[in-house]
């Protein structure tokens, strides 16, 4: 058997423990079912809810969510990139805890427990459709990264970085001499313990139909279903003609071995060419790069739109908790904006960390309420396991239920992304970051830092989000403390997870 599948007997038993660990109140109560819809580099000002959103972006569906519920202007994610953010916030841990190096594969360690793997113990239906990515072991089916084997029941989706839109199929597949890249990626998804085509069909819609299914068909018992859409990841042009026409786009042809030719190093005729042409700017130049964004979201919404109507056609929706959350901030180079923060995806700086966010559950979560505490990504596991009425054990887990009242307000926060860092305590945080991403310059959309170096900076965030002034050198003392309180809690949990 395969290392990575070995049932630890510790852990099994942990999960039998927490399957009986709910209070008899709650137990008497029925559980709610819960829907993670997690969105991919999607840009801060990109999320209508939130009062200084981008005039340009149509997101109504967005706006329902925070209508029947809250939203957080200062939520973070535990890292700039997809692969160690989805670690962390599928664990409710920071991630470097076991990556010490805190790279772009964390991976998933037989010892963490996941937020599916919780809930099945606790008799939920757990289902996870879309991205599922840890930043190693992809394609494979026999590894502790993929979903059925850390909780999940069901899965249909691909593990990578991304995938094509459009080219789901077995043929497109073999007529693809690379069509398993870990960023250029097509061909048929996984599906359970097996490979499902698609001869037509646009991956966000085949997302949204297999959710819907799934959750007509469970109504025996609460389900927890995850779904992670790859949009508004590149490749960013691909979008069906409705939405292109909308914003006056023209369309670009799909992949075809027999017409693309070679870019940069990668082979003519490879599915890595036509991928790195399309993900930079210079095919497509800026202001067409932001309308093929504008599309590709519009076109997500209208899928979250259609989730959220057949919950409410299947009588779900009074008795489902909804989170919704960006995976990263906004990339660089797909023109999203994360106005008025600096920088983006790939960076501790805010554009890279601070992500739209949004919690729905009627009657529980107060209605268009507007958080302004910061919060974490990890908080999402302990928020829905204190929805199902499970109690953690688990002293090592750094989130905090979110339906519980916050009045620690000088929480402490920190993140770990390569040889950069930051932590960030009440409004003041200290950082090494530097812009950090590649593929040529950045789309007319990116807020450029005030620094590109690894030197310390320090911003007051309640005055400065945009962390536009350093007050390093006017305040050491903070500095030091805050430098201490990151090097203080590296020391005592970084090998303890």
């Amino acid at each position: 058997m395969h290392k990575s599948l070995r049932i630890i007997p510790a852990v099994f038993a942990a999960l039998l423990l927490l399957s009986c660990s709910q209070s008899n109140d709650k137990a008497e109560q029925k559980q709610p079912n819960i829907l993670l819809i997690i969105s991919d580099d999607q840009g801060y000002a990109d999320f209508s809810p939130f009062e200084n959103h981008s005039a340009e972006i149509s997101t109504p569906n967005m706006n329902r969510l925070a209508e029947s519920g809250m939203i957080f202007t200062q939520a973070y994610t535990t890292a700039p990139v997809c692969s160690p953010s989805r670690a962390g916030l599928n664990t409710g841990k920071f991630q470097f805890r076991w990556d010490e190096k805190a790279s772009w594969g964390p991976g998933l360690p037989d010892s963490v427990l996941t937020i599916a793997e919780y809930l099945k113990a606790a008799g939920y239906a757990t289902a996870r459709i879309g991205k599922s990515d840890y930043g190693t072991n992809y394609h494979k089916f026999n590894v502790r990264e993929y979903p059925l084997n850390h909780g999940y029941d069901h899965f249909l989706g691909f593990s990578a970085h991304a995938h094509d839109y459009w080219l789901n199929s077995e043929e497109s597949a073999k007529r693809t001499p690379d069509p398993n890249g870990t960023s250029a990626h097509l061909g048929p998804l996984m599906w359970d313990r097996e490979y499902k085509s698609y001869d037509e069909g646009y991956l966000t819609d085949i997302f949204t139909d297999e959710a819907i299914s799934y959750f007509k068909t469970k109504k025996d018992q609460p389900f927890f279903l995850t779904l992670a859409y790859n949009s508004v990841h590149h490749v960013i042009h691909e979008v069906p003609q409705k939405y292109l026409d909308k914003y006056e786009v023209k369309p670009i042809h799909n992949y075809d071995p027999d017409s693309i030719e070679t870019f940069g190093n990668q082979q003519p005729g490879s599915y890595a060419a036509y991928y790195e042409k399309y993900t930079r700017l210079g095919a497509i130049q800026d202001e067409d790069m932001r309308k093929y964004y504008l599309a590709n979201l519009n076109c997500l919404d209208d899928n979250i739109g259609r989730v959220l109507d057949a919950l409410k056609a299947e009588g779900l929706d009074k008795n489902t908790l909804i989170i919704y959350i960006s995976d990263n901030g906004g990339s660089p180079i797909t023109g999203a904006l994360n106005a008025p923060l600096s920088a983006g995806k790939y960076s501790l700086w805010e554009g890279g960390i601070r992500v739209p966010m949004a919690i729905s559950w009627p009657g529980k979560v107060e209605a268009g309420k507007v958080q302004t505490n910061y919060v974490s990504a990890t908080d999402i596991l302990p928020t829905i396991t204190d929805a199902a009425g499970i109690t953690l054990t688990d002293q090592t887990i750094d989130g905090k239920s979110l339906l519980k009242p916050e009045t620690d307000q000088k929480r402490l926060m920190v993140w770990k992304w390569g040889n950069t860092w930051a932590v960030r305590k009440g409004p003041w945080k200290l950082t090494n970051t530097n812009e950090s991403w590649g593929k040529g310059r950045p789309s007319a959309q990116y807020i450029k830092p005030i620094s590109n170096d690894l030197s310390l900076k320090l911003f007051n965030l309640e005055n400065d989000p945009g962390e536009r002034v350093n007050l390093a050198e006017e305040m050491p003392g903070k500095v030091e403390e805050l430098q201490n309180s990151y090097n203080n809690w590296c020391s005592e949990n970084l090998g303890k997870y």
